[in-house]
């Protein structure tokens, strides 16, 4: 049985951390090496979210309230301007977001099928969301 959190590990996060490598390289000029260290992870990775061959579980482009927030983190992740701990709050605040909007019900449903999503509404009501 899966709970939430997990799949937001296997399937969200990949997600949002491409959607911040494109905005890092695209919108802020860094080359993939650059975003990769800002990101904490390998350049191969960036490549690959960039190519769409990582973190594509999940299309949030159409989702204004995310993809603003992406951008937003974006911007203070290049200018240096957060802490590991806003990062992680502003990277948190997205996640909670994405699930009270009930966009990881399908994803959830398909990794676990003991899962009833007419029925379950937890990512749905604000207090399960808030796991910071």
């Amino acid at each position: 049985m899966l709970v939430p959190c997990e799949v937001a590990v296997k399937c969200l996060l990949p997600v949002v951390r491409a959607m911040i490598a494109k905005e890092l390289v695209n919108t802020h000029g860094l080359k993939q090496a650059e975003a990769a260290e800002i990101l904490g992870v390998s350049q191969p990775a960036i490549s690959l979210y960039y190519r769409k061959m990582r973190g594509k579980a999940i299309n949030l482009e159409k989702e204004h309230e995310v993809t603003g927030l992406v951008k937003d983190l974006a911007a203070l992740m290049v200018k240096d301007e957060i802490s590991r701990k806003e990062f992680i709050q502003k990277f948190c605040e997205i996640c909670r977001i994405i699930r009270a909007k009930g966009l990881l019900c399908e994803m959830h449903k398909t990794l676990d099928s003991s899962v009833d999503i007419e029925k379950c509404g937890l990512c749905l009501t604000s207090s399960f969301a808030r796991c910071m």
